[in-house]
């Protein structure tokens, strides 16, 4: 495993901490203006919330939610080598309510329990070819009100998220990333 850099924690308990990132082919951060505009939608303090990021990756979308308070976060990873450093960066940072999980996210997704979740990020490979079987298996973890966070390659058209159930509260624009946070429609 190659050095491949850090992110930067944004808010919260470990504003400023440095996280470092296994180099590894697809594996791309969320970029930290994109991540500060995500917490700016859902409020700085996720106190009590329970999250979950089934494509964690770096697990900087996991640890910016745990620095702010989130009760619960749980990451999974089918990398064994992003496992290995975000346990370190867990075990560096005493962060507690962090559950890692290696295997499938999509799998793994799917045997949450039902509306269990305040937060559902979705960040998998942009290449990832069932976005809606993910969409579907986040909707079926959330909490009345929950939202997910859906990054992709693409905008997601508003009747294609309509048609599947979803409201898009907030969509934003960063470079190669569309940022869209949604809720199940009512």
């Amino acid at each position: 495993m190659k050095p491949g850099g850090e992110v930067r924690i944004i808010g919260g308990l470990w504003k400023r901490s440095k996280l470092p990132v296994a180099q590894l082919p697809g594996l791309r951060p969320t970029p930290d203006r994109v991540r500060e505009t995500l917490f700016n939608w859902l409020g700085q303090d996720l106190s009590g919330w329970h999250c979950a990021d089934p494509f964690a990756g770096t697990g900087a979308l996991g640890f910016e939610a745990a620095s702010r308070g989130a009760a619960s976060v749980w990451l999974g990873e089918s990398s064994s080598h992003c496992i290995e450093v975000m346990q370190k960066n867990a075990e560096r940072l005493k962060a507690t309510g962090l559950r890692l999980q290696r295997g499938d996210g999509l799998s793994m997704l799917r045997q949450q329990a039902p509306n269990s979740l305040d937060l559902v990020f979705l960040d998998p490979p942009y290449d990832f070819p069932h976005y809606d079987h993910a969409l579907q298996s986040a909707r079926a973890c959330l909490k009345p009100g929950g939202f997910v966070y859906l990054e992709s390659a693409k905008a997601w058209p508003t009747d294609t998220l309509v048609a599947a159930g979803w409201e898009l509260r907030k969509h934003l624009k960063a470079g190669a990333v569309h940022a869209h946070l949604l809720q199940a429609a009512a």
